[in-house]
């Protein structure tokens, strides 16, 4: 099968079809997202090293089934076109094929593109777990009301966010900082939208808010720690989706009570948690959000086909710091270097 790996250089190159573990579905991969955690795990691979096949965020369509699945039964049968994230320890998914635990898959909301499908998965599994599970906030209504600073809203975890939290009540305080980046904030309903080049504080102030409830990181968590524990109120919650490069001092969240709480989308597969199916259940139920018309891909920029060439621009867009939304391949097209007939 073609795939993308990185040497670190990104190249096309044979490899074979993946041996399907018991649990596991083979997709026939129809369309890739790109996510920062390609480009990390990317600057990871060493020259002249084992090459890495990447990405972990991508729609297709189910060719075959593990023989647990076979034998127990699936929510899928060849044929299925499914959305998945996946397991990072394992070989990604920018190839033409992929293997993937059947219980990490969601089923692709009927009427959607590829392209727009495949933007889902990682940023939509982020945002639920951050904000539901971690922030234990209710994505029903049940907190209705209450307040959320989401920092890096114009990203493709905070565009989501945003999206389940007007959907789930919240009035949502967003960060941006560029004119479009903001304006893409109050696309995707954010009530107000705060610039991060500035003091956070007085621009809250200014809208009425001392403090806030909850507080969501999608961006920084170093550069705004002293500013939440600022800004959180007396028993709030804050999460953060990025790792910090020097010591946190938790102490600045003592007085308050506050809770503060990783979360990394990758940490049922990895440990094999017995809840792994949750995330199944989640992309279920973000289909049948984006179905209803309650919740949007937050796609923003198509490149076909699936070759190196292509998933080079992504990487650099994506290292530029300036994307709103999502970037995903779509379509395999002709091999490199034949001539397409």
């Amino acid at each position: 099968m073609r795939a993308l790996v990185a040497t670190p250089e990104l190249i096309e190159q044979e490899l074979p079809t993946p041996k399907l573990r018991p649990h596991d579905l083979l997709v026939r991969v129809e369309a890739v997202a790109v996510n920062p955690v390609d480009t990390k795990v990317r600057a990871g691979v060493a020259p002249g090293g084992p090459p890495r096949l990447l990405g972990w965020d991508g729609c297709g369509v189910v060719e075959a089934l593990g023989e647990a699945l076979v034998k127990d039964g699936s929510r899928f049968q060849p044929g299925d076109a499914v959305i998945f994230a996946g397991d990072v320890s394992r070989p990604g998914c920018q190839a033409e094929f992929v293997a993937v635990d059947e219980r990490l898959c969601g089923r692709r909301p009927r009427g959607l593109e590829a392209a727009a499908a495949a933007a889902l998965p990682l940023t939509a599994l982020t945002a639920w777990e951050s904000l539901f599970e971690r922030l234990g906030l209710d994505p029903e209504g049940a907190d209705a009301g209450s307040t959320l600073l989401i920092l890096g809203g114009a990203g493709g975890v905070g565009s989501i966010a945003i999206q389940l939290a007007r959907r789930a009540g919240l009035v949502v305080i967003a960060s941006a900082s560029r004119p479009e980046s903001q304006a893409w904030c109050q696309q995707m309903g954010a009530t107000h939208v705060v610039d991060h080049s500035h003091p956070l504080g007085p621009q809250l102030a200014a809208l009425g808010f001392a403090t806030v409830e909850a507080i969501a990181n999608f961006s920084d968590t170093d550069a705004y720690w002293p500013v939440m524990a600022e800004l959180i109120r007396p028993q709030g919650a804050i999460v953060a989706i990025v790792g910090n490069r020097a010591p946190l001092d938790l102490n600045l969240l003592k007085a308050k009570s506050a809770s503060f709480h990783w979360e990394f989308m990758f940490t049922r597969s990895q440990f094999g948690t017995a809840d792994l199916a949750a995330q199944g259940r989640i992309l279920d139920r973000i289909a049948t959000l984006v179905e209803a018309e309650a919740l949007r891909s937050t796609l923003t920029r198509r490149l076909s086909p699936i070759n190196a060439a292509n998933l080079a621009l992504a990487h650099d867009q994506l290292r530029s710091g300036r994307t709103l939304g999502k970037i995903a391949l779509e379509g395999w097209g002709a091999p490199e270097g034949s001539d397409g007939a």
